[in-house]
């Protein structure tokens, strides 16, 4: 009744006249009969089940014949295993009409949750948060939050790359033990180090992958489709790996500056001069095609993962016709789709990161990637390509909580509505 209320009421007095009831009532008729036109594949004025399971495979969410039968079965009065536009219509008439773009509304994880790693598909917009321009502000928001969180774990960050580089010298040593060698040999602020520069590229490498991952998406369904979910896959990799490939510059910056002793540089500009001058131009791309190549087992699994928790939820958990699914599930679903693409990508993580700072460290080979690979796997076993994973996976609930708390405060701060 409220929503009814809400979309009905034009003159905004709190209730429904008979002409504002009217006009309720035709524009959801019309909504109704080109949604039905839509599914009803034939033109035969009736939608069957194979029409209902096409429509759901065409939005990238495979369901049975059985299942959606029993969404035909839910509508269909007469018992023809077909629904006619007067069943339809009834059926709709007066229950809230949720869309696609309410689950694009409510199931982003992206924009909201950062975890340390930027590899991850870019959220949909819907078309209304585009013309709106909220897409910009849900953005922004989620950048303030990238960048509180990861100055929040910053710590277990550097942590987790001093453990990838120095490899099989930090085995045996305990995290805690790890974190009192930090701050002896550089104090409090030494746990910090890198953490300026991995706060500074989340605005441009954000911005670039959206407006990328937008163009990618026109030249793919053109201006007004949703993508499919191996559609929004190769997009979002694409637009994940022009990102990567415009800021790559600033990640070695912030693997060198991670791994700097006190007083090596005096700050962000000192280290590029430093690199430059003694290493030349090509050792801000040592590591690029580890990092281009992680984008791929990142980003499939993480997609595959939580579409697959939020196809799950939305079929057996859908309370009464909502798509929300509510705080919990969104950070559960988001934490596990993300843990599981870092696991996947993790050894190629640690391989550019040693390829990013081979030339910092005295005596170290200069390795190519598959050099490298098979120089770890010898001399530290298959585990040693997971080292430095136990700290990362320590930071990622403090990071999901502080980015989501600060996200939520940062968009009513800037007016971002729910729906």
């Amino acid at each position: 009744m409220q929503e009814i209320l809400r979309a009905g009421d034009t003159d905004q007095d709190g209730q429904l006249d008979f002409n504002e009831f009217t006009k309720y009532l035709e524009e959801r008729e019309r909504r109704l009969l080109i949604m039905f036109d839509s599914l009803d594949r034939n033109h035969d004025g009736r939608i069957d089940v194979s029409e209902i399971q096409q429509c759901f495979h065409s939005l990238g969410v495979p369901i049975t014949l059985g299942q959606a039968k029993k969404i035909l079965q839910s509508m269909d009065r007469d018992g023809t295993l077909t629904i006619d536009w007067l069943e339809w219509r009834d059926h709709f008439l007066f229950n809230p009409l949720h869309n696609m773009e309410d689950v694009v509304t409510y199931w982003k994880h992206s924009s909201m949750l950062d975890i340390g790693e930027s590899l991850a598909i870019p959220d949909e917009f819907s078309k209304k948060e585009i013309r709106s321009g909220m897409w910009w502000k849900q953005l922004l928001a989620g950048g303030v939050a990238g960048a509180v969180s990861r100055t929040g774990t910053a710590p277990l960050d550097r942590l987790k790359v001093l453990m990838q580089v120095h490899g099989s010298q930090t085995q045996g040593r305990s995290m805690w033990k790890g974190l009192m060698e930090m701050i002896k040999e550089g104090g409090i602020r030494s746990l910090w180090r890198g953490n300026g520069i991995n706060v500074l590229k989340i605005a441009p490498e954000s911005g670039i992958k959206f407006m990328a991952y937008e163009q990618i998406k026109k030249l793919i369904r053109g201006q007004h489709e949703t993508l499919r979910v191996r559609e929004r896959f190769i997009a979002g990799s694409l637009a994940g790996a022009i990102a990567q490939t415009v800021i790559y510059p600033m990640e070695v910056l912030k693997t060198r500056l991670a791994l700097r002793r006190t007083g090596q540089y005096s700050g962000m500009a000192d280290c590029a001069r430093h690199i430059l001058r003694t290493e030349g131009i090509r050792a801000f791309s040592k590591g690029y095609l580890p990092n281009l190549l992680g984008i791929v087992p990142y980003a499939g699994i993480d997609l595959a993962v939580y579409e697959t928790l939020k196809n799950t939820w939305l079929q057996r958990y859908r309370a009464g016709t909502s798509a929300d699914p509510g705080v919990l599930v969104l950070l559960a679903c988001g934490t596990m789709s993300s843990t599981c693409g870092q696991i996947a990508s993790y050894p190629l993580a640690l391989v550019r990161t040693r390829m990013q700072a081979q030339a910092s460290i005295a005596g170290s080979p200069q390795l190519s990637m598959v050099a490298l690979f098979q120089h770890i796997v010898a001399q530290e076993g298959f585990l040693g390509l997971y080292r430095g994973i136990a700290p990362n996976f320590m930071k990622v609930i403090p990071a999901v909580s502080i980015s989501y708390v600060v996200y939520e405060n940062m968009k009513r701060v800037l007016g971002v509505t729910s729906r």
